[in-house]
């Protein structure tokens, strides 16, 4: 990245951190490319269904795999349901608690809640019901996050996975309503762009929003992959004085190929707003 680029950014206060949704073993690949940390799968790498004993080394590999693993995403399992009729919040909860602990002991801060094959409503389920229950859920999800350091970040997600929070919006008024410091937004700019929602929805959540995933509408490709211009929805971010960290979600074809130019296309547009 040109030296003018950087001074633009340092000069106006707008300089989020990159990082990349990536497992431990691609650390070193991931931090030659420029990415200041990982986004780590929960269910996956953290395992919140088996025994401490059993992943005390897989934890010990991400805390020393050579870059900060900073963020989880995929936080349950689909067997686990959040609405409907055979919603669990105590199995749940017991999760979760679990992952917080987890999370908190390699040194994640937030972690988002996509879910679909959790929370997507059943057929014919009431969908105010519905809100009440993940309402409900995301309440009792505070404490023991607060407990843990760990910020809980409901993730809207284009139609086509969940049918069910689909806008940023949405989980605003959801998230606004419980109005704790633990649980707040992911802004998805790839779902919001399949959405059709325009940057406003940023600013309308202003300090909501306290993490941030990226990719290319056309294919969910890394950015510079076909040139789609992110800056309105960062223009949005800056606005609000958004301090988070933004990570690239995306399918990558070759990621040693790609990571480099994708983390530099986001930090040139970034340098632009």
């Amino acid at each position: 990245m040109a030296p003018g680029l950087v001074r633009a950014i340092l000069e106006e206060g707008f300089e989020p951190e990159i990082g990349v949704c990536r497992g431990p073993g691609d650390a070193a690949v991931a931090k030659a490319a420029g990415a200041a940390y990982l986004e780590i799968g929960c269910a996956a790498e953290l395992r919140p269904l088996e025994s401490d004993e059993d992943v005390a080394a897989r934890l010990e590999a991400i805390r020393t795999c050579g870059l900060p693993c900073r963020r989880a995403n995929g936080f349950l399992p689909g067997s686990l349901k959040a609405t409907g009729p055979d919603a669990d919040h105590d199995a749940v909860l017991a999760y979760a608690k679990v992952a917080f602990e987890r999370a908190a002991s390699v040194g994640m801060t937030a972690i988002t809640f996509g879910s679909s094959g959790s929370r997507s409503l059943a057929s014919g389920f009431d969908r105010r019901e519905a809100e009440l229950q993940f309402t409900a859920l995301l309440a009792r999800m505070a404490g023991p996050a607060e407990e843990a350091g760990v910020v809980v970040c409901v993730e809207p997600l284009r139609k086509q996975e969940t049918n069910f929070i689909n806008r940023v919006s949405e989980a605003a008024r959801i998230v606004g309503a419980i109005d704790h410091p633990n649980i707040r937004i992911t802004a998805d700019i790839y779902h919001m762009l399949v959405e059709d929602e325009g940057a406003d929805a940023i600013r309308k959540a202003g300090g909501l929003v306290h993490h941030v995933h990226i990719a290319e509408e056309d294919g969910r490709r890394a950015p510079g992959t076909g040139g789609e211009d992110f800056r309105e929805y960062l223009r949005a971010l800056k606005d609000v004085g958004y301090e988070g960290l933004i990570s690239i979600e995306c399918g990558w074809r070759d990621f040693g190929v790609e990571a480099a130019g994708a983390v530099g296309a986001l930090q040139e547009q970034i340098a632009r707003v």
